[in-house]
């Protein structure tokens, strides 16, 4: 039998900014060019050897399992990690929470794991990844990418004077992606409740366990409603 690789989808979160759309569907089912966000990441993991998805559910996630079932029409193994929710549909453990709950889905004897978040879209090679985690023996190892300016840039001389206008290029800084691998010993180091970023990273980060690659991948977040037609629009281009 092939070996087995598990990734961890965090698929929990309602989308306040996204209302009202998120009002009937958890945000990472919100359909771009007719396709949910998570079909787009399923269809990635696969075509990078990713076997099994643990979907971490949480606001309205029987939409999820109600779509993916038990994955075999995706070309995956599907498993469901549920979490409590509050009336306002928030999600009780938060995402390294929900990340250590699905971890028990794993077998104990699966060395490393692809973590994500569950509304990134993006055709990351996950080889570059690999080779960073085993060559630096990382309990992590992550994914950066640039981000474009929301606004028109303008380069400027020491004496004020105006030399280029920049429509909505990169900005010089890198963001965490949201696209990790973990070692399968870091369950016990993720939080009980809260998040992994501000927890587990900067201990990691602090130990030197964790690395990190530069991403010129595409790689696109639907954070807003404007975000959708923008997206949609660049995956027109991409899949064309």
């Amino acid at each position: 039998m092939a070996e087995k690789l598990f990734a961890l989808t965090i698929a929990g979160g309602r989308g306040e900014r996204l209302r009202p759309l998120t009002d009937t569907v958890p945000k990472p089912m919100i359909e771009i060019n007719g396709r949910p966000i998570l079909s787009y990441q399923i269809e990635w993991m696969r075509s990078q050897g990713v076997t099994d998805v643990v979907f971490l559910c949480g606001y309205r996630g029987d939409q999820i399992e109600s779509y993916f079932g038990d994955g075999s029409a995706h070309g995956i193994t599907a498993h469901y990690s549920f979490e409590d929710v509050s009336e306002d549909g928030m999600a009780s453990l938060g995402r390294g929470g929900a990340v250590r709950k699905g971890l028990s889905l794993v077998p104990p004897d699966a060395s490393t794991v692809v973590v994500t978040n569950g509304d990134n879209i993006t055709n990351q090679d996950l080889s570059e990844l690999w080779d960073v985690h085993r060559s630096r023996n990382a309990l992590a190892t992550i994914m950066l990418h640039q981000v474009n300016s929301p606004y028109g840039m303008v380069k400027v001389q020491d004496d004020g004077a105006v030399t280029e206008f920049i429509e909505k290029g990169a900005l010089p800084i890198l963001v965490n992606a949201g696209v990790y691998l973990f070692d399968r010993s870091l369950e016990q180091r993720l939080p009980e409740r809260g998040d992994h970023e501000v927890t587990t990273f900067p201990e990691l980060a602090a130990e030197r366990r964790m690395f990190a690659i530069e991403s010129n991948a595409m790689w696109l977040t639907v954070d807003s409603h404007k975000d959708i037609e923008t997206v949609a629009e660049q995956l027109r281009a991409v899949l064309a």
